[in-house]
Formats: structure tokens, C-alpha cells, sequence
């Protein structure tokens, strides 16, 4: 999710990467599929295969720099870095000291900060937000936001623009900046998934005000510091240890990659403002899948992290949904669950795999390339690891027709004008296949069940395999993807 073009970052990212109330969450104790259910392909040859993946991504996908670390059976599997830091200086990424930005994958710090406070007795997850904070989100039709929609991406808002500055004088303390962007409310909470930046930032600040103490500093004392991530912070501009060891930001300008200034999102810290290194994600990633443990440090209860891998809400009846804060990479064999993270300049994804104690981290910089290249990396090693078959084809009866016509993406900024040119159009491809199109790019759908189609094109062997459904009623249609169970497309025309 890219966090800078936020008005029209969700339709963007169709180009590199539901509507009742569906998906009940399980209980929170729910036992998880043990490891053993699982088998994973290809390990000891996994190391190679990233080498492989990546030379080929530094030579075609504009990547400047990449980390990245592989975790399995309470290990570090792997942790490399690829490429360059900074370039002119030819200083090589090391995974252990250069830092990246993770982006929107911050906001997984922030879930856990919120659950540590609910186990605190502090939150309640049922509780209306203005039971927590010193100004009022209004609410909708007389349904009020409840903690627990901010974390499946639902309090119905409006998505807002002016989060990311170029100067640090002119960053806002997020808390005063959520009191002056409050968005509009579009629909009623807990009915539609669509992506928040703003309640993730809502999220920290009730954080803030529960726990006393300033969100930056709460990360680092109970969620870093424990866990000996001595490399990681929400802080702008960054503390002066870090900014020897920070990656630079690329773009591809007149055919060179050229350094970007060091981006600034704390106006919505909690949202996305963190800086990193692989080898400190490595150690996130062991604690959530040891059930929030790392070696003698607990930074949550087993229930607790159950929870934010339990479904919550989903667009479409039969795609990944949310998780609570977490969202699902796929439902099953294994169930996946994880973040993406965008800023201008970085591109980053965590995916754990619970059932199998398995887990990875990436992020690259550079050119426009190297966002679709994070997106490749990550479909090569879950193929790699689990490999999937294409879905059977399904004949269409005579009696559906999928609704055809243009779709506009639910998550952007309603106070400004839509912009057409970012919707996608749908069109018929024979009886049983459609085609896809946003802005100069055209992908070809085949049918596999009612109202449900898998991309054709740009599937490696082992997958992952991409699928869309339509879903809603002929008064309000809505096409969701499986890679993108943060928003949904709603027909327009």
C-alpha cells in the first residue's frame, strides 16, 4: 500500500500487485494446525533460488538495494542482502546493519502495541474509539467506530490525502494531525473493508492515551526493546545512530537511479513511519510465530496473537480477507497471513505462515519496476515453498453473466474529485473468460466458479494463482481481488 499518493495509492497498486458482514472471526483459543500438517518444498535449495530471483530482478526490475530474511522452526533461515545501500559510495546492503522502510508493515507493531493493552485490561476491543480519545469521531447514522473495526480496516472512512511531507518543520505530531483530517464517514462500520491509514493512526493514539506514554516511545520499551530490535523506529527524522546505516530511497530518473531525500510519514506515525533492518524483522516475525514469544521474552499472550490471525471481516465471500490488523495471503494449505508495505521509494512485504512456522521479510528500493519486483519475490518463494495447482475450469450456465463495465476502487479521498483514469474495465472474453483492464494494462480471466475467475497470465508453475469474484447485488456490484483484501472495486458504469 503506498502510503504517499494516498487518494489514489489503491487503484495504483491494482497495477503492481467484501459486502455484508461475512467471515466471523473463530475464537481467539482456537487451537492452530500444528507445523507437522504442513510440508514445505524446496528449503535447503531456497537460498539459491532467492539468489537467482534476485540477480535477475537487480538486472530487469530496476532494484538499487534489497533485504531479506527467511525464518523457519524458531531460526533465522537465511537473512541476505542484494545490491547497493548507496550506490555512488558502493556501500552493499548487509541485512544485519542496513536499515530499509517497511512502510505499511509498521502498522503490525501498532496491532501489537493495541493488544498489549487490551490484555492490560486498558481497551476494549468492543468499545467505541471516543471512549479513549480527547476528540470525537462523529458517528454514522448513530452507529459509532469500535476498536475492533479499526483493526479489519472498516470504520467506514473516507481515506485522506497530505500524510507524507517533504521537510521535517513541516511534520505535524500525528496526534494534532488526526484532530484536524478527520475524514468523512461513507458507510456504516463493520460492513466494508477499506483501506485506513488514518484508523491505524487512531489506533496508536488510543495507545498513547491509555498506556501515558508517547507512541514512539511505547513501541521501544515494550514491543523493541524485549525483543533486542535495537534497530528499529517510528522516530522522524531518524536518531543519528541510524543514519549511517540507512538505505538510500531510489528512483529511476533519465534511465539512472538516483538517491531520493529520507521520506517523512510521521504525521501518521503508527501508520507507517517505521525504519528497520531484515535482522530485526527476523526477530518480530520468531516472536509471532512462537506465539509471542522470543526465547525468555513475552511481548504478548498465545490468545492475543491467535486473534490477530484470526479472520475478522472479508469484502467477498469466498477471498481472503482481514485478519485484526493482519490480512490474509491465502485462507489455506497453509493459511498465510501478512503486510505489505509501500512509501514513495521502498516496497516491502511480511508473510507468515502459522501452520508451518514459517516466515519471510523483503523490501527493495528503485525504480517503478522494483515495486512489482517486491510483488514477484514474494509470489517466487510461496510458490517456491508452497506450491499450488491451477484451479479447474468452470463453464459458465447460460443463466450468470458477470457484471461488465468500469469499477472504482472504495479505498480513496471522497473529498476530492474521482479520477476516472484510474478505474479498471471489465469485458466479456468468450462465455466463460473476461478480461481485465487498468489504464495500458490488459490481463485475461478464466472462469473457475460462480462469479469467480484466476488470472491466465503471469502465473509461474506453483502459483500463487490470482482470483477475482463479484460480489453485491445488481444495484451495487463490487469486484474484490485476492491479492488485495484491503479494498474492493465498486462498478460505476
Amino acid at each position: 500500500m503506498r502510503m504517499g499518493d494516498v487518494s489514489q495509492g489503491a487503484a495504483a497498486a491494482f497495477a503492481i500487485l467484501v459486502l455484508s458482514p461475512l467471515c466471523m472471526a473463530p475464537s481467539a483459543t482456537a487451537a492452530a494446525p500444528t507445523a507437522e500438517r504442513v510440508k514445505l518444498q524446496e528449503l535447503k535449495s531456497l537460498e539459491g533460488f532467492v539468489d537467482g530471483v534476485m540477480a535477475q530482478q537487480i538486472v530487469n526490475r530496476e532494484v538499487a538495494g534489497a533485504t531479506i530474511a527467511i525464518v523457519h522452526n524458531g531460526k533465522v533461515l537465511f537473512s541476505k542482502g542484494y545490491g547497493f545501500a548507496d550506490i555512488d559510495a558502493h556501500t552493499a546492503v548487509d541485512p544485519h546493519e542496513t536499515l530499509f522502510r517497511p512502510g505499511s508493515v509498521s502498522k503490525l507493531f501498532t496491532w501489537t502495541a493495541l493488544m498489549q493493552q487490551v490484555e492490560a485490561g486498558r481497551i476494549d476491543l468492543d468499545a467505541d474509539v471516543n471512549s479513549y480519545i480527547d476528540f470525537t469521531i462523529p458517528p454514522y447514522e448513530g452507529q459509532s467506530v469500535l476498536v475492533r473495526h479499526l483493526m479489519s480496516h472498516s470504520p467506514g472512512m473516507s481515506d485522506v490525502s497530505g500524510i507524507s511531507v517533504q521537510k521535517v518543520e513541516d511534520l505535524t505530531p500525528y496526534g494534532d494531525w488526526i484532530k484536524s483530517n478527520i475524514p468523512e464517514r461513507v458507510w456504516a462500520p463493520g460492513t466494508e473493508i477499506a483501506y485506513s491509514n488514518y484508523g491505524v493512526a487512531l489506533a496508536g493514539y488510543i495507545v498513547e492515551r491509555v498506556s501515558g506514554e508517547p507512541f514512539a516511545d511505547y513501541v521501544e520499551n515494550h514491543i523493541f526493546k524485549p525483543l533486542g530490535m535495537d534497530s528499529t523506529t517510528f522516530r522522524e527524522p531518524l536518531p543519528a545512530e541510524f543514519e549511517a546505516r540507512m538505505a538510500n530511497g531510489y528512483e529511476l530518473e533519465d534511465g539512472r537511479l538516483v538517491a531520493q531525500p529520507f521520506e517523512l510519514f510521521s504525521n501518521i506515525m503508527p501508520a507507517g513511519s517505521a525504519t528497520s533492518s531484515a535482522e530485526n524483522m527476523a526477530r518480530f516475525m520468531l516472536a509471532m510465530l512462537s506465539d509471542g514469544r522470543l526465547g525468555r521474552t513475552r511481548i504478548l499472550k498465545p490468545e492475543s496473537v491467535r486473534l490477530l490471525m484470526s479472520a475478522s471481516l472479508a469484502n467477498a465471500p469466498d477471498l481472503p480477507g482481514m485478519a485484526h490488523g493482519f490480512y490474509f495471503v491465502r485462507k489455506a494449505a497453509p493459511t498465510m497471513v501478512g503486510h505489505g508495505g509501500n512509501t514513495g521509494d521502498f516496497h516491502s512485504n511480511l508473510i507468515l505462515a502459522p501452520e508451518a512456522d514459517f516466515g519471510f521479510f523483503v523490501s527493495v528500493t528503485g525504480g517503478n519496476e522494483s515495486s512489482p519486483g517486491r510483488t514477484d519475490l514474494t509470489n517466487a518463494i510461496i510458490g517456491r515453498v508452497f506450491p499450488h495447482e491451477p484451479a479447474p475450469r468452470a463453464a459458465a450456465p447460460e443463466d450468470e453473466t458477470p457484471p461488465l463495465g468500469s469499477y472504482r476502487v472504495n479505498r480513496r479521498d471522497y473529498s476530492q474529485d474521482p479520477r476516472p483514469e484510474f478505474d479498471i474495465t471489465v469485458a466479456a472474453a468468450g462465455d466463460s473468460a473476461i478480461t481485465v483492464t487498468f489504464r495500458d494494462e490488459t490481463t485475461y480471466w478464466e472462469r473457475i466458479g460462480p462469479m469467480m475467475y484466476e488470472k491466465t497470465t503471469g502465473a509461474r508453475a506453483g502459483g500463487p494463482y490470482e482470483h477475482i469474484q463479484f460480489h453485491g447485488d445488481e444495484d451495487d456490484f463490487l469486484l474484490s481481488f485476492s491479492t488485495q483484501p484491503y479494498m474492493a472495486f465498486r462498478r460505476v458504469k
